[in-house]
């Protein structure tokens, strides 16, 4: 039996549950650090399939690695499934509409496939080593809080990933691609300025105003934007602007802002330049300030032999097999669920992607299927993801599926919605198979897996330098 043969069948034999498993986290729906009724599913499923399984990893209740096989290589499967603050959606629904339940969440960006298929993919491997007993091992990594809390830059830091020889993931979408996009890193800071209050039309000499300073560090940081890369991004909002009096010089003040850049060394360049920024401020106005690192992340590298191989299963598996009721349901997403101001939109949208001679056929056909060409001249994207972080540890390659209609966007309750359909199901077995598919072919083939992490190697130095000090742990109880 060939290798996509052998994924194939060891895939579509624990369909049921794999299925199931992502529906139950469907459901669950919980948020980051708090996945506790979906780890305690996986940590159950994991065992009777087999796995070895250790649970919270880097300080965080919610993560684990489940470790089959052994000996070299280390194959890893990284696995997300946290959801996101009010998003909950009844599934294949195109009206809004929330579960009849308490909890207010949802997946509006599918981690509940995401994770399914990376244990898909870990099942066939499992398989695979049973078969090939020696010829190496499989990890699937239990990877919490990417939405909000950075899980995989804290396992990177802690040296969860350390042995790794490679690590695979995919993401759902509303296309068919390899991932050969970098996204940006960022740094996410809390500034906060005393001052002293006072009567403000009384005394206002005796004042020393928190909230002129947070003002004021604006506007310098205004000016700065002038002085940076113009691929980055610093944005900000205001958590807290000292009290509603207008007549009393505001005594604290605390403003919370993001840098981004391409790479890691960038946004460390530019946080530094904000700090001083923010001292300035405080001198100017006579305060006191202090900052707090909240969280962070680095760019993602995508490993090109890696990806070129992702790409090359990608065919060799080729997209899922949408039926007629796929496209149906597809159809009403894309009408019911878009203004006409949006409809017209995405019809551009297609327009640029397929040729006008196609938007008759993807408008009537709203699924994307077929595979995208690779593309590694585009910029990073405009996001930012824990991925990163873990590719600066380990060779890490990742595709995307589409799991909902043509033009579904990320963090909606339109995404949601889709994410316990046989569409979304399709293409999570789907992503299970390339992954497993991949990750044999590397296992088969040292040379490649070599030079893989050559290219690691040339493109980090073998450094990490993890943007979450030591000293921070996880944001548990937020």
């Amino acid at each position: 039996m060939n290798h996509k043969a052998f994924v194939t069948q060891a895939i579509e034999e624990k369909q049921s549950l794999i299925i199931d498993l992502s529906d139950q986290i469907f459901d669950f729906a919980e948020l980051g650090f708090h996945e506790f009724k979906t780890v305690a599913l996986y940590e159950k499923v994991l065992k009777e399939e087999g796995f070895h399984v250790e649970m919270g990893l880097a300080g965080m209740p919610t993560a684990f690695k489940a470790v089959y096989g052994e000996g070299k290589p280390v194959i890893g499967l990284l696995a997300e499934y946290d959801a996101l603050p009010e998003l909950s959606q009844k599934g294949g629904c195109t009206m809004r509409d929330p579960r009849e339940d308490e909890n207010p969440d949802g997946h509006g960006c599918g981690h509940n496939l995401l994770g399914a298929g990376a244990f898909a993919a870990a099942l066939a491997l499992k398989k695979y080593l049973e078969e090939h007993p020696g010829k190496g091992t499989v990890i699937l990594f239990g990877c919490p809080s990417e939405e909000k809390g950075n899980g995989k830059a804290l396992m990177a830091r802690d040296g969860i990933f350390d042995g790794v020889d490679a690590a695979f993931t995919w993401h759902p979408m509303d296309t068919n691609e390899a991932w050969t996009v970098s996204t940006l890193a960022n740094v996410s800071v809390f500034f906060r300025f005393k001052g002293v209050t006072a009567h403000a039309a009384a005394s206002p000499e005796q004042g020393r105003s928190a909230l002129d300073a947070a003002e004021l560090m604006s506007v310098g940081v205004n000016y700065l934007r002038e002085h940076i890369i113009p691929e980055a991004r610093i944005h900000y909002a205001y958590r807290d602007v000292g009290g509603i009096a207008p007549n009393v010089v505001q005594g604290r003040s605390c403003v919370h802002y993001f840098v981004r850049a391409p790479k890691s060394w960038q946004v460390q360049e530019i946080y530094k330049r904000v700090i001083d920024v923010a001292e300035g401020a405080a001198k100017m106005t006579g305060t006191e300030m202090t900052y707090e690192l909240y969280a962070g992340l680095s760019d993602y590298i995508p490993n090109r032999v890696m990806t070129e191989l992702v790409h090359e299963c990608m065919h060799e598996i080729g997209p899922a097999s949408y039926s007629e009721e796929d496209y149906a349901l597809a159809r009403k997403f894309l009408h019911e669920t878009s203004t006409e101001a949006e409809l017209e939109a995405k019809k551009a949208k297609f327009t640029r992607m397929f040729g006008a001679g196609r938007l008759d056929e993807i408008m009537e056909r709203p699924i994307h299927s077929e595979i995208a060409p690779m593309n590694w001249m585009r910029p990073p994207m405009s996001g930012s993801t824990d991925v990163g972080d873990a590719s600066y540890v380990m060779p890490t390659a990742q595709l995307m599926l589409a799991s909902a209609t043509l033009g579904t966007a990320s963090h909606t309750w339109q995404f949601t919605a889709h994410g316990n359909t046989d569409m979304a199901h399709k293409a999570m077995l789907t992503a299970g198979k390339v992954l497993a598919l991949a990750a044999i072919r590397l296992i088969e083939d040292p040379e490649k897996l070599e030079k893989a992490r050559a290219e690691w190697m040339a493109e980090t130095g073998g450094v990490y330098v993890c943007p979450i000090p030591k000293e921070i742990g996880p944001r548990l109880d937020e």
